[in-house]
């Protein structure tokens, strides 16, 4: 068995396309929408709306850690908006159905996804198509092995779409039980996984999933979210740690075989 496994795609709809190229199955680990992009101000939803040097501006305040001044920025830009008769809520979801009409158009079949902590899961039902399977606090089996999905984000200062309660997040993680391999967005709570050297922060890790690590002991644990993690790899006990990287600047997955 040849599985591809991508995570925080963010608009990368010509890759994505290609992604489950000589695979069995491609896994989707989140992150489909992009609404900020860090290393290119031009490309999102946001520069979309208000422009590459006022998405620049909110990138800055956002790299220096001054979220407050980040949220009074962008809501005075969403209120300039609002005088021109623009509705936050409907220009955002308008955006949003864009890229997910041509990302999950890209999806090969079959093809195993779960949500990332920008996506927006009340919308995915009205974009999955025949051979796309959605889950979230479920197990599937693929050639033989049990796999565990678990997504979303945790509480942060960000604020993103779908940021779940830490009580929440860790009951979808004892749902999936015994597993083969773990699959999430985010990665257990381990430093030298949480820590991104670019952005030079810690993002939200999992102690939940870093229990079911211990207890479980499953071959793999997949995930992204980090875009430049301190270590792409750690083992904890005898299990392998795996970010399997930023496809939406690679564009390319990362390989499972058995």
């Amino acid at each position: 068995m040849r599985v591809h496994v991508v995570s925080d795609v963010h608009g990368n709809a010509q890759d994505l396309a290609k992604a489950g190229d000589g695979a069995d199955a491609l896994i989707c680990l989140g992150d489909l929408v992009l609404f900020l992009d860090y290393a290119n101000h031009a490309r999102g939803i946001f520069p979309d709306l208000f422009g590459e040097e006022n998405a620049r501006r909110i990138v800055a305040l956002r790299t220096a850690r001054r979220f407050d001044e980040a949220r009074v920025f962008a809501r005075g830009l969403w209120e300039e908006l609002a005088r021109r008769g623009v509705d936050k809520a409907t220009a955002v979801e308008s955006a949003v159905r864009d890229q997910y009409a041509e990302l999950f158009a890209a999806f090969p079949a079959p093809t195993y996804a779960t949500y990332g902590n920008v996506d927006v899961p009340p919308l995915w039902p009205e974009y999955v198509r025949p051979g796309t399977t959605v889950l979230d606090g479920e197990r599937v089996e693929i050639g033989g092995r049990v796999f565990g999905f678990v997504g979303g984000g945790l509480p942060s200062p960000m604020r993103t779409p779908y940021e779940v309660p830490e009580e929440e997040y860790a009951a979808k993680v004892e749902a999936l039980g015994e597993v083969d391999v773990l699959c999430s967005h985010i990665p257990p709570e381990v430093p030298e996984l949480t820590y991104d050297t670019v952005a030079r922060r810690f993002e939200r890790g999992s102690t939940a999933l870093l229990a079911a690590i211990r207890r479980v002991r499953p071959r793999y644990a997949l995930f992204g979210h980090v875009h430049q993690p301190l270590a792409r790899r750690v083992r904890v006990g005898a299990t392998e740690c795996v970010n399997v990287g930023h496809f939406a600047s690679s564009g390319r997955p990362w390989v499972l075989e058995w």
